[in-house]
């Protein structure tokens, strides 16, 4: 099914947005609440991912299917490994059944865990046996995805002798990694991290207590492109964002500068505020620490009529679905031109905007919503539209707040 977001401006805002709690932070902390039942969580991600951690958590099916839920699929297979006397078969949907997981299965293997695939070799479908895993040392290929490196690390208190995680290559996406990490601390579990080591300490209980989820920056980034890409003067207020965030895309903040939007941080409110014209023609960023925002610039970029150069993306491809080709494919279709490499996007400058444009979002969420800000600047049609439930369900409702015209 399709949704038409008809050329708009944003209205007057009535009231602030609520965004659903960070899905990175309400995973990890579910998988946390697994293994510690004494931990509270409130602000959960409604996110479709979320909810599926939750309910494989409270599963006592013999097969665990995530569907797309890739953060669920890593982090389910190092949770699996140590329950023991558990044997699961964790699968996931075609998509899910091409994205690589070897690295992060063989670092299990190396502890001690007993799993194997049952189609193709390093991919899902898995066969996991939980059993106690007596090694506490592992060294783990770090440019590829962190989300290997946050499964083990969540994992690690429960090992009988904590962790010690050693690094190779250069680290991806360490905010997240440093994300695991305070969440670990919160809950009052000792760990380090020096130069390309990681170590987690042994703790059989915690504390009773409550840890309230912030809200999802990484959604947040769509109402950053909303504002750029309106007139000076407009303003949109977010709520349950905090200054001193621990989630990677809080970079936005200072990257939306560049495109004109100010944040201003008031009683737990974020407002966005378009304060000028963007004061340069081209854009560079370098996304190795914040890949789940390259969509959303280079959709920004091409609306404000910008050239733009986005590096350090090499994990796109192995994402939803390979976002560096979507993203081509589509702004192409709206007349841009587009070059990728590996891990590199660039962007020429276009001043015209193709008109009426079907958006394809390959199953992707973060496809849908990072096209839909264009609608300030033309009709656009998003196909699959209902794939925004993976993080952001609300997401074409708050839209509609803001004033923005949608048909289905």
């Amino acid at each position: 099914m399709d949704i038409t977001l008809h050329q708009s401006a944003l209205s007057n805002q009535s009231s602030p947005i609520v965004i659903t709690g960070s899905k990175s932070e309400s995973n990890r902390l579910l998988l946390l609440q697994a293994l510690f039942p004494n931990l509270n969580i409130t602000n959960l991600s409604h996110s479709d991912d979320s909810e599926v951690m939750q309910r494989a958590l409270q599963s006592d099916l013999k097969t665990i299917d995530v569907h797309h839920a890739g953060t669920a699929m890593r982090f389910l297979t190092a949770y699996y490994a140590v329950q023991i006397g558990k044997e699961i078969t964790l699968t996931g949907s075609s998509r899910m059944q091409e994205r690589p997981i070897e690295i992060l299965v063989d670092a299990l293997k190396d502890l001690g865990a007993d799993m194997g695939y049952l189609g193709k070799k390093g991919y899902p479908p898995l066969r996991i046996k939980g059993k106690i895993l007596s090694k506490s040392e592992v060294v783990l290929k770090a440019d590829v995805s962190s989300q290997y490196i946050s499964a083990l690390l969540l994992i690690a208190p429960k090992l009988q002798n904590g962790l010690k995680l050693i690094l190779e290559g250069n680290i991806t996406s360490k905010p997240y990694i440093n994300m695991t990490l305070s969440l670990l601390n919160q809950i009052g579990i000792e760990t380090s991290f020096e130069g390309q080591v990681i170590q987690v300490q042994h703790q059989d209980e915690i504390n009773n207590q409550t840890i309230v989820v912030e809200s999802d920056w990484s959604s947040a980034s769509y109402f950053y492109s909303l504002a750029a890409l309106s007139p000076i003067g407009t303003t949109i207020t977010l709520v349950s964002f905090n200054e001193q965030s621990i989630q990677g895309d809080t970079v936005l903040k200072e990257i939306y500068k560049d495109f004109g939007v100010n944040s201003i941080f008031k009683d737990g409110r974020l407002t966005l505020q378009k304060i000028n014209e963007p004061l340069k023609t081209h854009f560079e960023c370098h996304l190795v620490n914040a890949p789940d925002i390259a969509q959303t610039i280079a959709v920004t970029s091409f609306g404000l009529g910008l050239s733009c150069e986005l590096t350090g993306l090499h994990t796109l491809k192995i994402k939803e679905t390979d976002r560096l080709q979507a993203l081509k494919t589509e702004l192409e279709k709206l007349g841009g031109t587009v070059h990728i490499s590996n891990d590199s996007l660039k962007l020429e400058v276009c001043n015209t905007i193709t008109k009426a444009v079907s958006i394809d979002t390959y199953n992707d969420h973060r496809m849908a919503m990072a096209f839909a800000p264009l609608c300030l600047k033309t009709d656009i049609v998003i196909n699959d539209f209902e794939v925004v439930s993976k993080s952001y369900p609300s997401f074409w409702d708050d839209l509609k707040t803001l004033g923005i015209k949608v048909s289905q």
